[in-house]
Parts: C-alpha cells; structure tokens; sequence
C-alpha cells in the first residue's frame, strides 16, 4: 500500500507543482505521475482510471511524449491573467497544436478514440488540454477515496481540502472547460496566442 500511497503523493505534488510553475516539464512531470499510479492501482487490484475520458486524454498525449520528446515544445502554458480578452473557470490554458493530438489520439485503441477526442476543448489548429489535467486530478483524488488509500503529502491534503469546501458550498468539483470571450472569437484569440513568442522564455 505505501508504494501506491506513494504514487498518488506523486501525482499531486507533480500537479501543485504545475498549477504553481507551469511549463512543459512540469506537465510531462504530471503526465508521467498520472501513468504511473494508475499502473500501481491496477496492479494492486484497486481499479483504474480506465473508465474515465480526462485520464484516457491525457494518457494518449503522455504516451506520445514519452516516445517523442521533442513535441513537448509544441505546447504552450499561459497563465489566465495574461489573457484578458478571455474567461475561463481555472487558473491557466494550455494548448497544443492540433497535430500532436491527432497524432497521440491515433497511437490509442480505435474504440477509445471518441472518448479521447470529446475529453479535449478544440480551437481550430490548437487544443486546450488543461481542463482534462483539472478534472483528471479529480479523478485521482476519487480514487484514492474509493481504494481507502491514505496519501499522506501536504499537496493532497490541500487538494483534499479544496474538495471538501467544494462539497460544503454546493460547487461542483470538476471544470467545464468552456472559455467565453470579452471581443471576437475564442478560437482567433488562442490560435494567435499560439502563434506568439512562448512568454519567458529567449
């Protein structure tokens, strides 16, 4: 059980990590964090995360990073408040250019594809991937719950904590994923900032 508790602290300091500093190593640090619990839980008999799209989405892209490291740099973190024209329900967007996806959903079971497909938010040429990150972490945390696993890191218990006012005041725990926009279209907007120089960096 300490193995498997283990891997789930893993996993949510690899996601306070990337919500506080995030950057394409971080998220691959997640990705990579996602996989390996959910590998850990089934081995253990404890279930899956199988059965849920967000962990399916973010498996196909982390599969397809761990074999083709280069395409990390196709992605592109912006935190929300750089975004003034647009409004969303978390604290960053984080797109990939559309290809990559195509290319990760492909490499995935035929049956899994739709599933894989409709857990991504697309804006012409770019994805947004982030929602399935927020809600994948959702997912963890509900596994955790129903294995009676016992994480033990200060950022699963602040994830923990987060859950249960979630719970006390009515709000639902999971994002919708849906941006609206100030002037013109969601799509024109993130596709430009795309395209744009990645912020920070030479």
């Amino acid at each position: 059980m300490q193995t498997i508790n283990s891997a789930a602290d893993r996993v949510f300091r690899t996601y306070a990590q990337h919500c506080l500093e995030p950057d394409e190593d971080t998220l691959f640090g997640y990705l990579d964090a996602l996989h390996s619990f959910n590998d850990k839980l089934r081995k253990a008999g404890k279930g899956d995360l199988f059965g849920f799209a967000d962990f399916m989405a973010l498996k196909a892209l982390r599969n397809l990073f761990h074999h083709e490291m280069e395409l990390l740099h196709e992605i592109k973190i912006i935190p929300a408040e750089r975004l003034p024209l647009i409004v969303i329900d978390y604290g960053i967007v984080c797109l990939v250019d559309r290809s990559v996806v195509e290319r990760a959903i492909q490499r995935e079971k035929p049956e899994q594809r739709d599933a894989i497909r409709g857990a991504f938010k697309w804006y012409g040429t770019v994805v947004n991937i982030q929602p399935c990150v927020f809600n994948g972490s959702v997912d963890v945390f509900e596994a955790v719950q129903s294995a009676d696993l016992t994480p033990e890191s200060e950022a699963y218990q602040e994830f923990e904590s987060s859950y249960r006012d979630e719970e006390c005041n009515g709000h639902p725990h999971r994002v919708t994923g849906e941006i609206s926009c100030a002037a013109g279209s969601v799509e024109t907007v993130l596709q430009e900032v795309f395209r744009q120089k990645p912020i920070g960096r030479n």
